[in-house]
């Protein structure tokens, strides 16, 4: 068994990696020449402001009484330069927003397992291509482009990490302080000859990261007073450091300044997904070689922004966050940076037609560099004759769209030119793409044949060890020796054809894992004849009507990851099945019970996402409603005959009481403290780490009797996450295990319905004894619906109270009865526990279901096996990497999840059986209690 785990392990790893490598890898390629525009640029320097977390409509809205949120600003787009909305992509994360403001592209999925603050690749940017850069801001954005920074010119001023606190006073102080630096580097300069020189140069560029807005945002929201303040502090800052540079440069004309933001943000103050508010962000330009705002009579756009805002006759000019890249680079005259793939936005240039042209086919020529790159990348990887180039871009194409614009361009033709280079730019953008994802058909269907094979496989170890469905066949030494050459072959010819194309050696994982799995299945082949004629005589309606049933519950699960709602219809038939099976005549109670309390569950799935809406009072009844139940189940303890407890249990007990009484109270004094801006109190914070801790311990102290050890882990787990609750989902894990006890009650019935054992005693039924091999039986029709079950409550837990479809859907607030520092992984960590903890409530039950039913945990977790990795090859063809980027977020989490979800369970296995048999001896006991 060992050997088949570990085989089990190794495939879904494979499986789970192979996404990343067919669909995810990293798109950049290296070795272009840097491409310049020959005609001298409109201004000297450049003026980067990123207010980030900004969203658009936050900027140009009206206040109530007409004034606007920023009146300088507004007083720009107005009278001095060209304004619009740049769209970002998703993940709408600072990194990824700076990476494409600055150099041009748009950073792949990869990048963001590899952490925030660090270089996954190496990339050339703006800054890079300065001639000197100074920057002021945050430590997680500012050192990533230094780093990536060849030579010594791009310059960094950071605040300490510390002060990223959404707990504190006033974040806006971050954007004040980098200010207060900008203003004291130029006074500074005066009396420093080189850095006054240096300044002096062409070819510079100032960036300031405000990170006020967003902090703010978080914490309180962007309709909040402190995000709306921000803005207008950010507004000041804006036109004291305009109008100081100006005056620095002696007013020469020469200075270009560029206001926009990396990403928006939710109303719920989150951001990451593809919500037009988190997408949605300013772009101000004006100053040197920028246009003047245009008057127009009328201008169409989808959304009704314009009129909201007032600037319906002020000409809007969208771009995509890539784009300002390119025109950075063209305001001051630097190369375009080599990976960009952003396109000049000529209407905000207030240049020659001539200079545009130049600019445009230089951008043209720059995409174009990268597409060949690539281009020579695939074929020299690919065998001549298999080989597919992109049609519409073969080498006789380039030349003649290049001759055509420099012809054009000579003939003064400019309009003609520029369109040809849009064209251009368009088809290397696709063929960029047609190669990047040359290779996936291929991949895509190894892994679909290795999937294929895994399932048959456990599907026929399932059949053949845990039921008496096939009588044993003697194998025939011979054909399996044959068989094995066989495969041995064909799987050498698929090395072989690898190793002269040169490719990667995951290809090989990817092509060589289906050899030895369809090799062990074809050696089960006699047990697939005997199982085949088995159910072909008298049962052929019933195999049917089976496979059907197990299909249609595998689509419902599958559905319900798009659509939480079906979860709900789900629980609404489970609420039916003591009747369907006639159950409930044996058992009207407990019946009755199993319906209120899946009637209760399904409304959770129709609820909106957690943490659009902070609910502390909600989250304190909770606390004091758990606390109650705990009383009533002390008082009934107390009660009981006295061989089943004894002090200590009852102390144990008492401290969870005291511990979910502790966490309560520290939910809503954290609360109260935070808004009215006192931080997070250390008592409440050491209180909660403390409980954290305790919660994973305390369970281990109790009694081993099945319903003392449940509710015990649910006390602890309980008090944990009351702490990291901030709305309704608080009720979810009560109702859930009440769902949970009720189910063993109604497997326990559901075994006598079937006639297939006695019922235990559950009250004295003990974790600890429950390990006697002997009693074990085969497995009956009625155990693939309670594997379903369990699948099922496990989806439940996850989606209950929301997707966490990507990190980012999650609030803050959760985690600050913990910490309020910004610390990205410390807060995932604490997220993840958030959702983890329904997970360990259902393996803890499904443990308990699993021992009082006398079935071997490898055969349940076998046909769970099965079950989702059936749903895993949905979505192995369901990941996306086009199309809206909260698509592409929620296909990969889908996938990950699913094929997770067994490896997981193998972990939660483990440790439900940590937790329901295993017990902690505390000291000084002097007489022992038996059974």
């Amino acid at each position: 068994i060992p050997v088949f785990i570990l085989a089990g392990l190794l495939v879904h790893c494979v499986f789970l990696v192979s996404i990343f490598d067919i669909y995810f890898s990293s798109p950049l390629v290296h070795g272009m020449t840097p491409q310049q525009t020959p005609l001298p640029p409109p201004a000297k320097r450049l003026v980067l402001f990123v207010a980030d977390g900004l969203r658009a409509d936050s900027l140009y809205e009206l206040n109530s009484n007409n004034t606007p949120q920023a009146p300088y600003l507004r007083g720009i787009l107005e009278n001095n330069g060209s304004w619009g909305i740049s769209h970002t992509r998703v993940p709408t994360e600072s990194r990824p927003g700076h990476v494409a403001l600055i150099a041009g592209f748009y950073e792949d999925v990869s990048a963001v397992a590899k952490g925030w603050k660090e270089n996954p690749v190496e990339f050339d940017s703006v800054f890079n291509e300065s001639k000197y850069t100074w920057s002021w801001g945050s430590p997680d954005i500012l050192p990533m482009f230094a780093k990536g920074a060849t030579g010594d010119h791009v310059y960094t001023f950071c605040y300490a990490a510390e002060s990223e606190d959404f707990g504190a006073q006033d974040a806006a102080k971050l954007d004040m302080w980098v200010f207060d630096r900008v203003k004291s580097f130029f006074n500074s300069s005066r009396s420093n000859q080189t850095l006054f020189s240096a300044l002096n140069e062409e070819k510079v560029v100032l960036f300031l990261h405000l990170l006020g807005i967003d902090t703010n945002g978080h914490a309180h929201r962007p309709n909040s007073r402190e995000y709306k303040e921000n803005i207008k502090k950010v507004d000041e800052g804006v036109k004291e450091i305009a109008s100081m540079i100006d005056n620095f440069y002696g007013n020469d004309g020469k200075t270009a300044f560029i206001l926009t933001s990396d990403h928006g943000m939710t109303d719920w103050g989150s951001h990451g997904a593809g919500h037009p508010s988190e997408t949605l962000t300013p772009l101000i330009v004006w100053g040197a070689g920028v246009n003047y705002p245009q008057k127009v009579t009328s201008q169409f756009f989808e959304d009704n922004f314009l009129k909201e805002w007032k600037l319906e006759n002020l000409k809007r000019l969208d771009v995509n966050q890539a784009d300002i890249a390119p025109l950075m680079a063209s305001l001051i005259g630097v190369p375009f940076p080599l990976n960009s793939v952003g396109t000049l936005p000529l209407e905000y240039l207030n240049n020659s037609a001539h200079f545009k042209a130049e600019s445009m086919f230089t951008n043209a020529v720059q995409i174009l560099e990268q597409f060949k790159v690539k281009m020579s990348q695939k074929k020299e990887t690919t065998l001549s004759f298999l080989f597919t180039p992109f049609k519409p871009l073969s080498d006789s194409e380039q030349i003649n769209f290049l001759k055509k614009t420099r012809l054009y361009i000579q003939q003064q033709k400019y309009d003609e030119a520029v369109s040809l280079c849009k064209t251009l730019i368009n088809l290397a953008l696709e063929g960029l793409s047609y190669y990047h994802t040359y290779d996936r058909l291929f991949l895509g269907l190894s892994i679909a044949m290795g999937f294929v094979g895994w399932t048959t496989y456990v599907i026929l170890v399932i059949i053949k060890t845990h039921t008496n469905l096939t009588k044993t066949v003697q194998t025939n030494n011979k054909e399996s020796t044959v068989l094995f050459y066989s495969f041995a072959f064909v799987g050498m010819i698929i090395a072989f054809f690898l190793l002269i194309q040169t490719c990667p050696w995951t290809y090989y994982v990817y092509c060589l894992l289906p050899v030895p799995v369809w090799y062990a299945v074809v050696r089960e082949l006699p047990v697939i004849q005997d199982l085949a004629t088995n159910l072909m005589s008298p049962h052929i309606g019933q195999s049917i009507g089976f496979l059907l049933v197990c299909t249609l519950g595998i689509e419902i699960l599958v559905f319900s990851f798009f659509y939480r709602s079906t979860l709900t219809i789900g629980l609404l038939v489970f609420a039916g099945w003591p009747v369907i099976t006639q159950l409930w005549v044996q058992a009207k109670t407990t019946a009755l019970i199993w319906t209120l309390l899946c009637v209760l569950l399904a409304i959770f799935p129709l609820m909106p996402v957690v943490g659009r809406e902070p609910n502390i009072p909600l989250v304190i009844a909770t606390g004091l409603l758990t606390f109650l139940i705990s009383c009533f189940s002390l008082s009934s303890l107390c009660k009981s005959e006295n061989k089943y407890r004894n002090n200590e249990d009852l102390k144990v007990r008492f401290y969870q009481m005291l511990s979910i009484a502790l966490s309560t109270y520290v939910v809503s004094s954290t609360h109260d403290s935070l808004k009215n801006k006192q931080g997070l109190p250390v008592l409440n914070q050491i209180i909660s780490w403390m409980t954290l801790v305790s919660s994973s311990v305390l369970p281990l102290l109790s009694p081993t009797f099945l319903f003392q050890r449940l509710f015990s882990i649910l006390l602890s787990l309980m008090s944990t996450y009351l702490l990291l609750s901030t709305g309704y989902e608080a009720l979810f894990p009560l109702v859930l295990s009440g769902l949970m006890f009720a189910w063993i009650n109604m497997e326990q019935e559901a075994l006598q319905h079937y006639g297939l054992s006695f019922k235990p005693k559950l009250a004295v039924f003990n974790f600890a004894y429950a390990t006697d091999i002997t009693q074990f039986r085969q497995l009956h029709l009625d155990d693939v619906r309670r594997s379903f079950f369990f699948v099922f409550f496990i989806v439940t837990a996850f989606f209950g109270t929301g997707n966490i479809a990507s990190v980012n859907s999650f609030d803050p607030a959760s985690v600050y009865c913990f910490l309020t520092v910004f610390s990205p992984f410390m807060m995932g960590g604490l997220l993840v526990l958030k959702v983890v903890i329904p997970f360990v409530l259902v393996s803890c039950a499904f443990e308990a279901v699993q021992v009082t039913t006398q079935l071997s945990s490898k055969s349940l977790f076998l046909i769970v096996l099965v079950i989702s990795d059936i749903m895993a090859l949905h979505f192995f063809f369901l990941v996306k990497d086009y199309g809206s980027w909260l698509d592409i977020g929620t296909s990969i989490s889908h996938y990950v999840l699913v094929m997770s979800l067994t490896i997981f369970m193998m972990l939660m296995n483990g440790l439900a059986q940590l937790l329901t048999a295993k017990r902690l001896e505390l000291p000084r006991r002097t007489k022992h209690h038996s059974t």
